[in-house]
């Protein structure tokens, strides 16, 4: 019998650079995304530019920092995915027809913000972006499909990033502010649920993960940029409630489990630091509406100096979130001791563990470690909870009569579906459920197609080629029976 309350929210995520191409047109300006090429498991992801004498060049786009006098630049020889990801800005009528079919009650996607504000700078937001989403929202409502949105998903317009150095600048707070109004009161009475920042965690997070040369002013960078965006998603809370009290906001994190890989007293005390860093550091602000008190060692641990005054500690305060939200894919194992065994692929850090499954890209499959996650989190925080991504990026094979079998990914959720069946009779407050990639769209990490998520294939290869045709995998009509039976019919 299933636990699932009714009402629950059933649904798919996506994210605009992700997903929605039509890079460059409607108005819209660039993003960082549009000047990253593809890459693999195996090979990263670059970022190309101009110096400043005119020379192109292409650098790994983790941790990359623009020398000066520098532009970002689009450069002919390389291949860039996210122009047209998996073309959502031509094709939405489609694709929100096949997200009815599954019965979706609700769809997490994102706002484009150079599709609203090309530079960031405007005074006024480019119109033909604001009826774009518009649409989209009207056909999800006469769906009966309630929007999801996360403002902020990997997506500042590239001219801030070039010209206002990002988010280390604190002018951003406020021309954030300013396209989350515009979003708050444009879609009102279209749009419920927002979520400011997605994955806020992974600017610290990713820092060890990545193999970046993490010196203190790296860590300075990270913790002053997270400063600036947490006072932008405070604001942006108290702004919306004075908009529409209807309004819910939400954090969003990236949800790793982790677990200590030994007895070792050593072992279990930093794995306790790790979640304080890289989970709850974020959260804690956002949720409590002011910085935990292990920030201090955080802070220390790089000399880190962010001049918090009176006047932010009041908008944090004012600004906390309505419900918590996360990301899951896969737990981490961790040791302060040497081990050969260790977990690779993008975002993993740590040591194997020897009673988990890995994926050809190395992600631990952990459903235990989801129900383990939200009793954490329920028991932190005590607000409602949605897992906004979860999922299995994946090899799919179309057989010669088109069809598409991916036992597999329906093992993979049907493990994970059971274990959220638990963490709710154990009485965790969760309320929704978006599977990441719920149609097939440009991998985050790797810039692939082939690392395929989705319920719905996308006739898209790595290089960009193919007709853009929609079909339905199997996983398709098993979630759709999911769906029907909120949660009971797992078969």
């Amino acid at each position: 019998m299933s636990h699932f309350p009714n009402g629950f929210l059933w649904g798919g995520a996506t994210a605009a650079n992700q997903y929605e191409g039509g890079w460059n047109e409607g108005g819209r300006g660039p993003s960082l995304s549009d000047v990253t090429t593809g890459g693999s498991v195996n090979s990263p992801r670059m970022i190309t530019w101009i110096d400043k004498y005119g020379s192109p060049h292409a650098s790994p786009s983790h941790g990359f920092i623009l020398p000066e006098g520098a532009s970002y630049a689009v450069l002919e020889d390389y291949y860039y995915p996210n122009h047209k990801a998996t073309d959502f800005y031509h094709h939405w009528k489609e694709d929100i027809a096949l997200f009815a079919e599954m019965g979706f009650k609700v769809f997490r996607m994102s706002i484009s913000w150079s599709r609203l504000y090309p530079t960031g700078m405007e005074d006024e937001p480019n119109q033909e972006g604001v009826e774009f989403y518009r649409q989209v929202f009207q056909e999800l409502k006469a769906h009966g499909i309630e929007p999801l949105v996360t403002i902020w998903h990997f997506d500042t317009p590239l001219y801030l990033e070039e010209q206002k150095n990002g988010w280390n600048n604190r002018e951003l707070v406020d021309l954030y502010v300013k396209f989350a109004k515009t979003c708050f009161e444009e879609y009102k009475g279209l749009v419920k649920y927002w979520l400011t920042f997605n994955e806020i965690n992974n600017t610290v997070m990713f820092l060890d993960m990545f193999g970046n040369v993490a010196n203190d002013e790296a860590f300075q960078r990270a913790y002053l940029q997270l400063h600036h965006q947490f006072l932008a998603s405070a604001k942006a809370v108290k702004l919306a409630h004075e908009i529409d009290p209807e309004y819910k906001l939400g954090c969003m994190i990236c949800g790793i489990a982790f677990y200590p890989a030994t007895n070792d007293p050593n072992d279990i005390l930093l794995n306790r630091n790790l979640w304080e860093k890289n989970i709850f550091y974020c959260s804690d602000v956002q949720c409590k509406g002011e910085y935990p008190r292990f920030a201090k060692r955080l802070w220390k641990e790089h000399d880190v100096d962010l001049a918090i005054s009176e006047e932010d500690r009041k908008i944090l305060k004012e600004g906390t979130v309505d419900f918590y939200t996360f990301s899951y894919y896969m737990s981490n194992s961790i040791t302060t001791h040497q081990a050969e065994d260790k977990a690779g692929g993008n975002g993993v850090e740590g040591v194997k563990n020897p009673y988990l499954k890995y994926s050809d890209w190395g992600w631990a499959f952990d459903p235990v470690g989801l129900r383990y996650f939200l009793k954490v989190i329920d028991d932190r925080y005590h607000k409602p909870i949605m897992i906004v991504e979860n999922g299995l990026g994946a090899y799919d094979k179309v057989e010669e009569d088109g069809s598409i079998h991916d036992p597999f990914r329906i093992e993979y959720y049907r493990k994970h579906i059971q274990e959220m069946d638990k963490a709710i009779e154990e009485g965790v407050d969760l309320i929704g459920y978006t599977t990441w990639g719920c149609i097939d769209l440009v991998s985050a990490g790797t810039g692939e197609m082939r690392k395929r998520y989705g319920f719905i294939y996308v006739d898209m290869d790595d290089e960009g080629n193919g007709s853009m045709a929609r079909s339905k995998k199997d996983s398709f009509y098993w979630y759709k029976k999911v769906i029907a039976s909120n949660g009971e019919d797992l078969a």
